[in-house]
């Protein structure tokens, strides 16, 4: 009995959060596109008046050049730059903070991400907690961002994250390792630049994961009980671009095409998760990825089929109708083995880009602790198709293990 209440009271605050993710305004980055899309971004910032920035990044991004490249530009257009690259990945309060001093030492105006989705996510607070005067810790949660951000700007290097058009931003705490999201439509930065010539260098495998996370991004919204029309034609976008163009970025990295045509992809799911919200997968990949830092993009490939599995019967009429935008079977079968087709897919995908389907480091003392943390994190938060019990969360994470 206490089980079914807790359902339906489940339900009913995925409504008011559907609502009000229609009724809350969520403005979209203006977007540049194409090869000369860092110089139109550098261009657009100097014309806004904005003297200085902080350009927020990591070492590897400094050592293939492209830190250098943007900052030429930018003095070019007369933008004056102080950077910060000491952020790493699943980026914690303390590189936030540090990132921040730097922002205030040199009087920065703005700020600038160049890199994949920790520096994005970074950028977005410092920006944030520039003008809000507030720990980053303090703007942990929704809607917590009360004044707009110093001007942010974005120049992703990946392209799975989505973070260039999300309302939220993921910050570690340093003392508890738990990721902890600050979310709220001001997050989203005025402007980002799709440049293929910045995902050339990005290795196969790196490319290959943040290309299913970028899917995952898209299924989850998809099959989200917050879904909506507008929400559906990114989701499919971005799903129709990954399926023509992962493998070609992955196998031939140097496909300028195919490298824009994932970044659009990424873009357009993110768009899509931004109002649909994401599911379980994201759920238990956060939870692997804070305990055993399980890289973001690889915790989804592997989860996501088992995700869609548990969830197979209670969607399978939106995952029938992936499987027909994908032409995956004959069009008159039943939505059942539609349904299994995309999962089917997924699966054969994920074989065909090298990722593994399980993990080799996933302790079972630590199973029943994942499990609820996993939940904990999507009982009020994802809009899922199937409740998930403790039980079957554990029974998941087993199957995720090689050593069962």
């Amino acid at each position: 009995m206490e089980q079914r209440l807790y359902y339906w009271l489940h339900r009913l605050y995925m409504v008011v959060l559907k609502i009000a993710a229609k009724v809350l305004p969520i403005s979209k980055p203006t977007l540049f596109i194409g090869k000369d899309s860092l110089k139109q971004l550098c261009h657009s910032v100097s014309i806004m008046g904005i003297s200085k920035v902080l350009v927020v990044t990591d070492e590897g991004i400094v050592k293939l050049g492209f830190v250098k490249r943007l900052v030429f530009e930018f003095e070019r257009a007369g933008v004056h730059c102080e950077v910060y690259s000491g952020v790493l990945p699943d980026p914690t309060y303390d590189q936030v903070d540090s990132g921040l001093s730097l922002y205030h030492k040199h009087q920065c105006k703005g700020v600038v991400a160049i890199g994949g989705g920790s520096p994005i996510d970074c950028a977005k607070l410092i920006a944030a907690c520039a003008t809000n005067k507030k720990p980053v810790r303090k703007l942990v949660g929704l809607l917590r961002v009360w004044k707009a951000p110093a001007p942010t700007f974005v120049l992703p290097t990946t392209s799975g994250t989505g973070s260039e058009v999300t309302v939220a931003a993921v910050v570690s705490d340093p003392k508890t390792h738990k990721k902890t999201p600050v979310m709220d439509p001001k997050l989203v930065p005025i402007a980002a630049a799709l440049d293929p010539s910045l995902m050339l260098a990005l290795p196969a495998h790196i490319t290959a994961q943040t290309g299913m996370d970028a899917l995952t991004h898209a299924v989850e919204a998809y099959i989200s009980g917050n879904a909506c029309a507008e929400t559906d034609r990114y989701a499919l976008a971005a799903i129709t671009l990954i399926d023509e163009n992962l493998e070609k970025a992955v196998n031939f990295g140097q496909n300028a095409t195919a490298r824009q045509n994932m970044a659009l992809a990424s873009y357009y799911a993110g768009l899509a998760f931004t109002k649909a919200s994401l599911g379980y997968v994201h759920a238990i990949a956060h939870t692997l990825g804070a305990k055993y830092g399980t890289p973001h993009g690889l915790a989804n490939a592997v989860v996501l089929p088992h995700v869609l599995e548990f969830s197979k019967v209670e969607a399978k009429e939106r995952l029938a109708e992936l499987a027909t935008s994908l032409e995956l079977t004959n069009p008159l079968v039943s939505d059942s083995i539609k349904a299994q087709a995309f999962i089917d897919y997924v699966r054969g995908l994920q074989q065909k880009l090298g990722l593994p389907d399980s993990f080799d480091n996933i302790i079972h003392e630590h199973i029943s602790e994942l499990a609820k943390q996993s939940l904990y994190e999507a009982r009020w938060n994802y809009p899922v198709p199937r409740y998930m019990q403790q039980q079957e969360c554990e029974a998941l994470l087993l199957a995720l293990s090689t050593s069962k």
